[in-house]
């Protein structure tokens, strides 16, 4: 199947590079638009010289292929151009999280290698505490940096060639850097360009126009970017999501496709225009990275035009999940069944595989796997599990269960259920129910500890604009909904939740603050 009937190259072919396709596109359709930001676009004939003066840049700057540069900034097009044209010179790219601490960018910079540090005047500003000890050059991608800008730093030349083959190192994104020790997760160019294939399924092609509005340091952009800039679609790239601001690029540039977290989708939904924008033109909306709740996406298919698509699956690859939310409406609740060529299982605390319907910690195989953990291999180790085969699984660290129609539900991440008393306590459980309550706009549950119970279960809550309701009376309405062994043992109200910025309400901070300011319980 071509990308379109007149390009020289099929999706079926055992491997092609994302800078293989953008030469063909800048060949084959130079004026069409790849990438438009604000006022600013760039078709792909201009992208492409972009990208090779970025490559030369590289080059003439002494990196070699496998040498990896680091990114940490907001979305901009300067972002893409640098991104695409590391991975024409054969580097590694490791974007890293603008929201991470100064020590924690400090790890990950050392970590991965990197040999340039490219970042724009946010996160510069941000550095300066640690500045004496970035142990790279560093660049702005905004210009922002005297004689060190981005402009200035581009090449006018054409990078040398560089034959990239399947098992090329394509980047290093690291599965934590807000807190906790951060690991670098290692793809390859072949598990890319397994992302950009099944794009056309999906409706991805030369005729899209892909709203991007997470960031691309997340593996959930780039499962969107990847296919758009593949299939020689057009990018139109926000640096910051806003959800006024969101309708009206989608009815400005007539959007076809989006990536959203739920949060995202919870926000847009709940605009009191939504129904006021054309949003007439989009063919898919897809989601991942954060529980999706089954009225939301109800909500979603009642009002949004378009198919709904809910991606499960890890930055580390492995299994992957897919609900086709417009064709499954009672199934709203799961994350769907496995793709085709995916293999995925639950297994005990022991590593024992489980039957269909009981609960245990989800697996999968697939071609989409990581490497490993750079420079980790006891924890890429702890990561696998292997079958009676020898077949290699990537662990998910979600607790779920199949039901017999092969969709996946989860329950939780098995480190946050709850262990009181002896029961297993799911978080989810108690959160689905205290969604319900007509006062709150968004909630979560936490395991704390406590003397009597080993650890009980604690909610946090948004109150919707206007509401006045008490803590405690949302406590008593929720204890009064639930069986004794799932009461809260308090409820705590609070502005926001912290939320990573693809939107995964970061429960780790929550115990944190809880322990720093309530200690254990009794």
């Amino acid at each position: 199947m071509s990308v379109t009937a007149s390009y020289p190259i099929t999706l079926e072919s055992p491997f092609t590079t994302l800078p293989e396709l953008l030469a063909l596109h800048a060949r084959h359709r130079a004026e069409h638009p790849a990438l438009i930001q604000d006022d600013r676009q760039l078709s792909y004939a201009e992208l492409e010289v972009q990208v090779n003066r970025a490559a030369a840049a590289l080059q003439r700057d002494g990196l070699q292929p496998g040498d990896a540069i680091a990114i940490c900034a907001a979305n901009s097009i300067p972002y893409a151009i640098l991104f695409l044209a590391a991975l024409r010179a054969g580097m590694v790219v490791a974007p890293l999280a603008p929201s991470s601490t100064p020590d924690s960018l400090l790890t990950m910079l050392k970590d991965s290698a990197a040999r340039l540090f490219f970042v724009d005047q946010a996160v510069d500003q941000a550095l300066q505490a640690v500045a004496g000890q970035i142990p790279v050059p560093l660049l702005s991608l905004d210009d922002s940096r005297p004689q060190a800008g981005f402009s200035q730093w581009l090449a006018d030349a054409q990078p040398a060639p560089v034959a990239l083959t399947p098992d090329t190192l394509f980047n290093v994104i690291y599965s934590s850097g807000t807190t906790g020790e951060p690991k670098g997760i290692v793809h390859d160019h072949l598990m890319r360009w397994s992302h950009i294939q099944r794009g056309l399924a999906f409706g991805y092609g030369p005729d899209c126009v892909t709203l991007m509005s997470t960031p691309l340091y997340s593996n959930t952009t780039l499962v969107s970017f990847l296919p758009t800039i593949g299939l020689g679609g057009t990018l139109v790239l926000m640096s910051k999501f806003d959800a006024k601001r969101y309708l009206e690029l989608a009815q400005q540039h007539h959007a076809t496709h989006t990536m959203l977290v739920p949060v995202q989708y919870q926000r847009i939904m709940a605009r009191a225009d939504f129904d006021q924008y054309d949003l007439s033109c989009f063919r898919m909306k897809f989601s991942t990275s954060a529980p999706f709740h089954g009225e939301l996406k109800a909500d979603i298919l009642a009002r949004w035009p378009g198919g709904l698509m809910e991606f499960y699956g890890m930055t580390e690859g492995g299994g992957s999940c897919m609900l086709i939310a417009h064709e499954f409406a009672d199934k709203l609740n799961t994350v769907g069944r496995p793709l085709d060529g995916h293999d995925m299982r639950v297994i005990d605390e022991d590593g024992n595989e489980l039957p269909t319907g009981e609960i245990g910690e989800v697996v999968g195989h697939s071609v989409a796997m990581m490497t490993g953990y750079l420079n980790k291999p006891e924890k890429t180790a702890k990561a696998e599990w292997y079958d009676h085969t020898g077949k290699r699984f990537i662990r998910t660290g979600d607790v779920g269960r199949f039901d017999q129609d092969g969709f996946l539900t989860l329950m939780d991440r098995r480190k946050d259920m709850i262990i009181s008393g002896g029961f297993n306590i799911y978080p989810s459980d108690l959160e689905e129910v205290l969604r319900k309550h007509p006062d709150l706009l968004e909630v979560t549950v936490i395991g704390v500890q406590s003397t009597s119970w080993g650890e009980t279960p604690v909610g946090y809550a948004v109150l919707k604009p206007g509401a006045a309701t008490s803590a405690e009376n949302i406590l008593q309405w929720f204890n009064g909904q639930v069986g004794k062994t799932q009461r809260l043992n308090r409820v705590i109200l609070t502005d926001e939740l912290p939320r990573s910025a693809i939107g995964k309400v970061l429960k780790r901070e929550l115990r944190d603050q809880f322990q720093q300011q309530f200690g254990v319980l009794d």
